[in-house]
Order: structure tokens, then sequence, then C-alpha cells
């Protein structure tokens, strides 16, 4: 398997005065692409870091995200994206736990934060070094097992961990997300979700094909909707958070996605119910692959074309991993049985850098622990149950939250709902709901407990169901469970 850089190479000498990235009023062709690239690599060489240093990626989706990628990729160094939303502490322990030698990034990020060493800002002072580099190759030779890139999970529990991603890994998962996405050289590919996460992985897709990627700053429904038919954008990563936002605001019109081919939807499961929803309303555009940052995107796919007919499934294993259904004991389950999903494979991170203890725990014998619950069927389609954390234990039985969530999502005056397990001094945990409305009727309790009664065992009920505006997230989409857990227990104890 090629190296990141020697295949965007082969496209940037292929397709030289092809648009390679647009921004805004910014266009940048393939070959001004791989000038600006080599410009970045040459001055990381300047400020004297070699093949496996690392440097960090501190800003808004922007154009530069995709210069630095590659720079990355001709030098041998190390990416390490920091999400932009964070707190300046918690990007101070990434900085110093990376053992970092440069920030790149936008100054009203950068500054908050005690550096230890130099920093480059957006704008004047990286456009100067870029014009000053100009023209200077570097010329690194890179294996497809060399580090690629540090990307941090969003530490749920404890500090985040460092995921160590080969060029290898980046790789697998372009390939799987090409083939389940259908791309070709003639698709757009646009970037909404933060290019310091999952988009990302769809932009290393371009350097297979060639694709024009477009980025956008921020996602709001409407101008979303009105910049992908002006850019005529066909491939696209969103969470299930922007899908619902989406389809469910007021003024949505799907004649504005007709240019649309492939929405690949991952980052956290949607209710099978809020997808078919999307289904009705713009068509088999939608490809679902569940992976984690530990093995990018797809671990499973569902090809869009099969979606409408499975909508509670997460597809099947996809082409650069293997996958099973393991009990406690480390037993492969038969099909039907709930077990944790484990992989291996070309997808599957090195590790946790610099956290061997967590390594161990998670990586055994090659099989990446996911700490995901899940079954398959018997034409091995997986469907996931929740994470194992998340299991709430009420009077010795245990109850998925993703289950009951499911059920709640049938009321048509639902956006989105969030179920956790609460202490409860005679059960163990007890089962509290969460729910937001969308504003087109009234939601009742009462009418809530009703539903669930219908389609739940009388132990799965939720023993108390709150309707707020909206539910604790992380920048990058994901309900906070913990924080729900944490907010509602302050209320309760007052």
């Amino acid at each position: 398997m090629e190296t990141l850089s020697l295949q965007a190479k082969k496209v940037m000498k292929a397709y030289p005065d092809k648009p390679a990235v647009k921004f805004r009023d910014i266009t940048i062709t393939y070959s001004e692409l791989y000038d600006r690239a080599m410009a970045m690599a040459s001055f990381f060489k300047s400020q004297g870091l070699k093949k496996g240093d690392r440097f960090a990626v501190l800003m808004s989706n922007r154009h530069e995200h995709v210069e630095l990628d590659l720079a990355a990729a001709f030098g041998g160094f190390v990416k390490v994206p920091l999400n932009y939303r964070l707190h300046p502490k918690e990007h101070e322990y990434m900085i110093n736990d990376a053992q970092l030698s440069v920030v790149i990034g936008e100054k009203e990020l950068i500054e908050p934060i005690n550096l230890p060493f130099s920093s480059l800002f957006i704008g004047n002072d990286y456009d100067a070094v870029i014009q000053e580099h100009l023209g200077h190759v570097v010329d690194e030779e890179v294996e497809e097992d060399d580090l690629f890139a540090i990307m941090y999970t969003s530490g749920t529990t404890g500090n985040p961990k460092g995921v160590m991603l080969s060029h290898r890994n980046m790789l697998a998962g372009a390939l799987s997300l090409s083939q389940i996405c259908e791309v070709t050289n003639r698709d757009v590919i646009g970037h909404v979700a933060p290019l310091t996460h999952g988009s990302n992985f769809l932009s290393h897709v371009s350097w297979l094909h060639g694709n024009t990627q477009v980025v956008y700053n921020k996602f709001s429904p409407e101008e979303f909707i009105d910049d992908i038919e002006k850019d005529q954008v066909s491939v696209i990563f969103l969470v299930p958070t922007m899908v619902n936002l989406m389809i469910q605001h007021p003024d949505f019109d799907p004649e504005k996605l007709k240019s649309i081919k492939s929405i690949n939807m991952a980052g956290s499961p949607i209710a099978a119910s809020k997808l078919q929803l999307a289904l009705e309303k713009l068509g088999t555009k939608f490809v679902e692959t569940y992976g984690q940052v530990e093995a990018p995107m797809c671990i499973t796919v569902m090809p869009r074309d099969e979606i409408g007919n499975r909508l509670e499934s997460a597809g099947r294993t996809g082409p650069f991993v293997d996958m099973e259904i393991i009990d406690s004991d480390g037993n492969e389950l038969p099909s039907g049985e709930v077990g944790e999903i484990v992989c291996k494979g070309s997808l599957v991170m090195q590790g946790y850098w610099n956290n061997e203890e967590a390594t161990n725990k998670t990586l055994q014998e090659g099989w990446l622990y996911t700490g995901d619950l899940g079954w398959v069927d018997e034409q091995d389609y997986l469907h996931i149950v929740d994470r194992i954390k998340d299991v709430i234990i009420s009077g010795g039985v245990n109850i998925y939250p993703r289950e009951v969530e499911e059920v709640l999502n049938k009321h048509e005056g639902i956006k989105e709902t969030c179920v956790i397990g609460i202490p409860d001094n005679k059960w163990g945990e007890s089962v509290v709901a969460y729910v937001v409305p969308n504003g087109t009727t009234k939601i009742e309790e009462e009418e809530l407990i009703a539903l669930c009664k219908e389609h739940l065992a009388s132990f799965k009920k939720p023993k108390d169901i709150r309707v707020v505006d909206q539910l604790p997230k992380s920048s990058y989409g994901k309900i906070l469970k913990r924080e729900l857990r944490k907010k509602h227990l302050e209320e309760v104890t007052k």
C-alpha cells in the first residue's frame, strides 16, 4: 500500500490546473497546492523539525487544513489536529502530551494558550512563510507504517488519549470511503463538519481521484443548503445532528440538494425513525459508516441502495478490517447474541501516544476492543446496541438506552432524545429520558409513557421524562450523556 504523499503527487501531476480546494473566494489549483504544501514542509524543516516530529493545527474549517495535511505527508511529519471549540487548558494538555514543536492556527485561538515554543498565525504571517519557501522541495522517504497523525479522543473518562494513525491507516480509510460513497474524479467533496475530525478522513479520498474540495467554515441549515446548490457538491460527510437540523428545518428544500450523490453519515447513531424521515425527504443519498478514531470511519459500511431496507443496522464489515462479536471471556459469539464489537486490520490504529497502559487494554493481540456492544444477524449485518459504559442495570437486568431512545423517537413531535441511568436505592439504577421537541406538535409525558408501554417491556419504561430545549453536545455533535447525568443529579439533590 502506498503513502498519502505518493498518492497525492500522482493526482497533482495528472490534474495540475484543476481546482483542488475552494474556500470562500479562494481557489487553489493542484499545482498551486503542491507548491504551497511543499513550502510549508520546507518551513517545518527550517524550524528544525525532522521526520516523525509533531506540529499542531488549531483553527476552524479553512483551506489551510488541506495544505498542512500534505505538508505533513511530504515531510514525514506528524499532524496533531486540535478541536478549536475546546478550552485553552484542554489544548495545553494535548500540546504537552504530544510534545509538539510548533502550533499553526488562528491567532485568537492560540494566544490564550501558554505555549513553551513558537506558533504561526494564519493570515499575513502564514502567507509570508509560504512566499519565503515557495519553490523549495522536501524529498523525505516516507513508509506506509510511518505515523501521519495523532488524533485525540474526546476524553469521556479522564484525559483524552492520542490515537496514533499511520499512512496505512489513513489510506485504508480513504479507500473504504471512496468505495462506499461511490466517488469518481468528477465528484466535488464538501466539508462542513470539522476538518479536525471525521470530515478529514473524507478529505484524503481526494488524493485517490483528484477531486475538488469545497471547505465551509460553519454549519447552519439554511446557508448550508444554498452553498451545496451553488458549489454543486456531490459527496459530503455529516453527523446525524446536522442531518436532523437540516431535514427538520421549516424551510428545507430537497430540490437544492439535487447535486448530492452520497451523504456519509457517521459520528454517532441516528434513530431509525429519523433516518426514515431523511430518506423520505432526500431519497437514497445516505450511506452509513460505523467506526472510531481508533479505526477511522469504516469498521462497517451500509451502501445507499440498502440503507432503506435496513434502518436499524450499521452495515457489514468494511474492506480493510475483520470484525467479531465476543463475550467477556473473549470467545466469539454466534449471530443474534450481544457482545463487544472487536476488529483488526489495516484500519486499526498503532496505539495510544505515550500511553502504554491504555494501548494494552484496548489493543489485544491485534484486536481493537471498541467498548461498543452489538450483534450480527444471519446475513452478517451489524446491529449496534450501546456503549458498554452506558448500559443501565436495573434490578439486575440490562437495559440498553438506545432501545428506549428508538421508541421515543417514533413520536412525530420529537427532534432528539437521550436516555440515561440514574442511581436508584431500590433497583440500582432507574431509567430517565430527556427529549427535545421539534416544535411541530405538543409533547405530553403521558403520551410518551404510553408509547413506551406499546413497544417495550414494563421494566424498560422511563421513570422520569423531561422535556428540554437542547441536549449537551460535544463540538462534533455527539450527545454528552456524562454531562446530562451530572446535571440531572445536581438538580435532584438540590
